[in-house]
């Protein structure tokens, strides 16, 4: 019999904070309430924090242990099992890894390990490896040649539930500024002349005028009727997510405009932002800054994207710096996602719920996870 007992906690409820105690068995929450417990090998938590388990849906923090030195390629069960350890500590107990099917560079690690990646997970999964709950979101760059050879025979296995459509092509959404996207591609190409930048930028609006329309009614084709949400990547103006609310997105990534967020709030599309722009007071790619949308009540979803600690320290940031209540700041990292994907059974500490479960304490500001049970089962 697996139990758990939690009790002397703050536990965050969707409406509220109570002082009490926890109680699971067999990996299913029977009892949230008030007061003490005398139930035995109980865990006294000195007046933390109990929070539901995170749930991430948007993370590429697997690449960089794919790729932990540049030109060097790391085996992918090794990289996978590093990335869910890494995932877990940080309080993540339910992760969409998002798998870049394609990518606007023609070399690209992206590429190179798509299917040694995506087939290591499911081995995670299928051998008991992994310590979270790991799902598949599938990245799909709508003006990436290869786009639809690559993604159909990724589609078809029930842990991809999260379909996103991409479109980075200088000059557009994230990269309407064209100094920002040299800025952060020169890294890769360090000898770009202006010349060649040009050619660069006329190349790939060249593949986006070819492709990406043609991708994008494709991929509607092979979602349909599959039990797969569907959300759009760095919508900029109200005509974007206009057409993305009628084409059946549920989801706005990272809208990088007030405007952009507006028109989906008043779509009914769930809007999620990086909690490495809450943590760093700001997006590194100039746009709007997600403690903006907090503030005029846009934002409804955190994503830790490539900083999995910063999912916890975000949503800790929305209450003590945009004064959202303890309830409504956690829900963008855990009731919220749990409803956007069509999860019923996590997200909220109530009877029934899986137990997924993070203790955490606040330090000086700084939210400390300092254990994580999930499905009841201690994992860190």
């Amino acid at each position: 019999m697996n139990d758990l007992a939690l009790t002397n906690a703050r536990i965050v409820l969707d409406d509220g904070v109570i002082h009490g105690t926890l109680i699971s068995r067999n990996g299913l929450i029977r009892l949230v309430d008030e007061g003490s417990t005398q139930a035995p090998n109980a865990i006294d938590c000195e007046g933390d924090y109990i929070v539901p388990g995170l749930i991430e849906l948007h993370t590429d923090n697997l690449e960089k242990h794919l790729m932990p030195r540049a030109g060097v390629l790391w085996p992918s069960i090794p990289a996978v099992l590093t990335h869910d350890a890494q995932v877990v500590a940080a309080g993540i107990t339910t992760v969409f890894d998002a798998l870049s099917v394609g990518d606007v560079e023609e070399e690209s690690v992206r590429i190179d390990t798509l299917r040694s990646t995506y087939d290591a997970i499911l081995e995670g999964q299928s051998t008991g490896a992994l310590r979270a709950d790991h799902w598949i979101h599938l990245r799909c760059e709508l003006a990436y040649p290869r786009l639809m050879e690559t993604l159909e025979p990724l589609m078809d296995h029930g842990s991809v539930r999260l379909i996103s459509l991409m479109d980075h092509t200088p000059g557009q959404r994230q990269y309407r500024d064209l100094a920002q996207y040299r800025k952060y591609y020169s890294k890769n190409h360090m000898t770009w002349s202006e010349d060649e930048f040009a050619e660069v930028v006329k190349r790939r609006t060249e593949q986006q005028a070819q492709y990406s329309a043609k991708h994008e009614n494709a991929v509607l084709t092979m979602i349909h009727g599959r039990n797969m949400v569907l959300a759009s990547h760095d919508d900029t103006d109200a005509q974007q997510v206009e057409h993305a609310r009628r084409i059946g997105v549920t989801i706005s990534e990272f809208p990088t405009t007030q405007e952009a967020a507006d028109a989906a709030h008043a779509h009914g599309l769930t809007t999620i932002m990086g909690a490495p722009n809450v943590v760093r007071g700001g997006s590194h790619s100039g746009n709007v800054a997600a403690l903006e949308l907090a503030r005029t009540d846009r934002l409804d979803m955190l994503s830790s994207d490539y900083v999995p600690a910063s999912l916890l320290h975000g949503a800790f940031l929305l209450h003590t710096l945009a004064g959202w209540s303890m309830p409504k700041a956690m829900a963008t990292v855990s009731r919220n996602p749990a409803k956007a994907l069509g999860f019923d059974d996590r997200g909220s500490l109530k009877a029934g719920m899986r137990a997924d479960v993070v203790r955490m304490r606040a330090v000086d500001g700084l939210p400390i996870v300092r254990n994580v049970w999930v499905n009841g089962q201690r994992a860190f």
